[in-house]
């Protein structure tokens, strides 16, 4: 059983910057694709990044691109967002989620493609 648990998050004025990280504890880490989520309230989940098994390949949703950046850490089995230039839309909860096994595409923005979540961390952005 794989468990996610996300840290990092916490209040910041506009303009202002994150880093979230979310530790995985299964062995295989390194050999799946992860990805982070975010919910704001009254919203529906939506896709923010996603990064290959390998590191090399990243993927954003518009409304992120050039503000967020997704690493990851095979040897701490860690999967890092790093929030920039935060926005007052940007209030949500993030998740993150391991995604399919060794595959070459990044571009996996459906929450069905993801099996296993963390619980989640708040970020507060005001304006």
């Amino acid at each position: 059983q794989v468990q996610l648990v996300e840290s990092g998050g916490g209040l910041v004025q506009a303009g202002g910057s994150l880093r979230l990280s979310c530790a995985h504890s299964g062995r295989a880490f390194s050999r799946y694709a992860m990805g982070w989520f975010r919910q704001a309230p009254g919203k529906q989940r939506e896709f923010a990044a996603a990064i290959s098994w390998s590191g090399g390949i990243t993927y954003y949703a518009d409304s992120v691109k050039g503000r967020f950046t997704i690493s990851r850490d095979n040897a701490k089995n860690t999967v890092y967002l790093q929030l920039n230039s935060l926005k007052p839309e940007d209030t949500a909860v993030y998740y993150c989620a391991q995604g399919p096994y060794m595959v070459t595409t990044t571009r996996l923005t459906s929450r069905d493609e993801y099996d296993y979540w963390g619980q989640g961390t708040q970020v507060t952005v005001s304006s």
